[in-house]
């Protein structure tokens, strides 16, 4: 809301005087038309003043018409009127133009970067990659060579298939495609033996050409080789192939962590404050004091950066940072209710880890007690095809 107010301020704001019997329908229509109205002040049960944008301004006739109110412009506030205000003093004049050619000079560097397309990679690991490669906030947008990056970026990471730049108003924005990362591949006519990727229990094994080095039942570690690239033959003698065969096995997951059976856990108040911080480019401008009336609070912070239009974003970024006040708690568990909520947590986090959780096929929980805390291990077995084509080499 704050951005939204320091940005009709640049544009230009009214004072709006309304009177209705039906002020709070009026202020509800408002509110579902995403019209803004702030410093809202009733003088009576039927007059209130509030301040508006000049283009929500022009929207509230039908609302108006809808509640039976009437609307009167009180006062002009914002930047527009105080220039048109002051129209004939040079001093204005210079002020405008100085702002004309700020936006001008503005308008030839990138201030804002976005990217698109990234699921797997991180959106820090890619800005940091544009940034050794020569395109960063500030950087002038004429000497960037797009095609020099890009070759950088591919270069660099087998696991960005196509990178795109497309640059709008100071606004870069990066396009990306994910690869995805396979095993090596081998032709046919090229002999290979079958290795094992994990540590795991075999449950099938078909082999269409080469030697079973291993059978069902066996434990096998990574590394392991499951199908030989070799075949012997009464006639022929010892011959190399290339290795072809279905593997099933059952591969283990597991997590196990301690857990305390007396706690001290943050419990919310609710309660919660907001602070802002003016950025231009590397300059910082703290609108409140940094010192927060919690004893004890979470910080979260959410960056915006200022835009005229849709791409033209400007070297200046407000930073909202708002404060979660919480108190700490003492609680003690008993070894059942921290074996139920431990197991939650581990169960969460090796799910995260199985592309696909319906090949799960068996999970075993063990607890080991201790003085004040418990072990919990959470094992899950799970039902995948496994072997990596390995080539042989003489």
């Amino acid at each position: 809301m704050f951005l939204k107010i320091w940005l009709n301020y640049m544009i230009g704001y009214v004072n709006i005087k309304v009177e209705s019997y039906f002020l709070e329908r009026f202020i509800n229509i408002c509110i579902s038309k995403k019209i803004l109205l702030w410093n809202i002040k009733r003088r009576k049960s039927t007059v209130l003043y509030a301040n508006i944008s000049i283009k929500d301004y022009k929207r509230l006739k039908e609302i108006a018409k809808k509640t039976k109110s009437k609307v009167k412009i009180e006062d002009k506030n914002g930047l527009p009127f105080i220039l048109y205000k002051y129209r004939k003093r040079k001093i204005f004049i210079i002020f405008f133009i100085l702002i004309l050619i700020g936006l001008i000079t503005t308008s030839n560097f990138v201030w804002n970067i976005e990217i698109k397309g990234n699921s797997k990679i991180n959106k820090e690991e890619i800005i940091e990659l544009l940034n050794q490669s020569g395109l960063k906030i500030g950087s002038n947008k004429n000497k960037i060579d797009s095609n020099l990056i890009i070759n950088k970026i591919r270069l660099q990471r087998d696991d960005i298939a196509w990178v795109g730049i497309n640059m709008k108003g100071t606004n870069a924005i990066i396009e990306i495609k994910e690869a995805d990362k396979a095993p090596e591949i081998i032709d046919e006519d090229e002999y290979c033996n079958i290795v094992s990727n994990k540590n795991a229990s075999i449950t099938k094994i078909n082999v269409q050409n080469g030697t079973a080095a291993v059978s069902v039942g066996d434990i096998v570690k990574e590394g392991d080789i499951l199908v030989s690239g070799t075949m012997e033959g009464k006639y022929t003698g010892i011959r190399y192939v290339h290795s072809s065969a279905d593997i099933e096995a059952k591969v283990w997951y597991s997590k196990k962590e301690k857990f305390y059976l007396n706690q001290e856990i943050q419990v919310s108040t609710g309660n919660s404050e907001k602070k802002y911080s003016l950025n231009i480019s590397n300059f910082r401008i703290n609108l409140f004091k940094n010192i927060s009336k919690f004893e004890n609070y979470n910080t979260t912070s959410e960056n915006k950066k200022l835009k005229l239009f849709s791409n033209f974003y400007l070297p200046i970024e407000i930073t909202e940072i708002t404060n979660y006040e919480y108190n700490n708690q003492n609680i003690i568990y008993t070894k059942e209710e921290l074996t139920e909520i431990a197991t939650e947590q581990l169960e969460s986090k090796l799910e995260e880890e199985i592309e696909n959780k319906e090949s799960i096929v068996n999970k075993q929980v063990n607890v080991y007690e201790n003085e004040g805390y418990i072990e919990v291990e959470v094992i899950y077995e799970v039902l995948e095809t496994i072997g990596n084509k390995e080539k042989i080499v003489f």
